[in-house]
């Protein structure tokens, strides 16, 4: 379980708190330190899951974490970015970043997340994969490559403002691949019903002769007793013809 790819998967999520912390100590230093461990995290996400697949080392816990410390990265990158602010000459804090210019692609980013997250949970429960797609691959490029320059926005804000650009490229992206996940899912339940629908009406179809021979027996009429008169008639007929064989024998003798 502790093998390479998974401690660096493990790594991924121990960084997590010292990129955090940068909100609470503005200073240029630890925003650089907080940029550079996200670098390092973000690398981490590439050569973890190269490493378990050259090395025959993948694992269920590998798959699990993976998933997991990859969200909890970019959704920690995402809230210091909304709060990076500076003290201007006059002493008032204000924003690198204008409040709606990144609010909006976080807030598409972190919803196809949970979304995704969802899909993959249900899907796992019914033993349906939903493998991750090139654009996918390209969208996961796009936006920890523009998180990067954000975070590095005390450096110089081309950086910061290129990195900008690209968090709404790969939130289109995003939005994009999010959908395609979904249809996938859809798909599947669309089929599961189909499914159902046909098995039941299978089993109506196989029940339906049972039912008509059922019917058919109901219809058939009774035999009827043979009613008190008749039997009565029966037994008078059967004593006079005993009465006349009588007389005759007696005569003959």
């Amino acid at each position: 379980m502790y093998n390479l790819p998974n401690i660096l998967t493990i790594s991924r999520i121990a960084v997590i708190p010292f990129i955090f912390i940068s909100i609470y100590i503005p200073s240029y230093t630890w925003a650089m330190i907080a940029g550079a461990l996200f670098i390092a995290a973000s690398i981490t996400d590439y050569l973890d899951g190269y490493l378990a697949r050259a090395w025959n080392e993948t694992s269920s816990f590998g798959r699990l974490l993976d998933p997991i410390a990859d969200k909890l990265l970019v959704a920690t990158a995402l809230v210091v970015i909304m709060t990076k602010s500076y003290r201007t000459e006059s002493g008032e804090v204000a924003h690198y970043y204008i409040w709606g210019t990144t609010i909006i692609p976080a807030f598409v980013i972190l919803c196809r997340e949970i979304l995704v997250s969802g899909l993959r949970e249900f899907l796992r429960e019914v033993n349906v994969g939903l493998p991750v797609t090139k654009l996918a691959k390209w969208k996961t490029a796009f936006q920890m490559t523009a998180l990067a320059m954000m975070l590095f926005c005390e450096l110089s804000m081309f950086w910061g403002y290129l990195g900008l650009f690209l968090l709404w490229v790969a939130a289109i992206l995003t939005f994009i691949t999010g959908y395609q996940y979904y249809q996938k899912s859809l798909e599947y339940v669309k089929a599961e019903e189909a499914a159902k629908v046909v098995t039941v009406t299978e089993k109506a179809v196989k029940s339906e002769p049972i039912k008509e021979a059922v019917k058919t027996k109901a219809k058939a009429p009774a035999k009827k007793a043979p009613a008190k008169k008749t039997l009565a008639k029966k037994s008078a007929t059967k004593k006079t013809t005993a009465r006349k064989t009588t007389k005759k024998s007696t005569k003959k003798a």
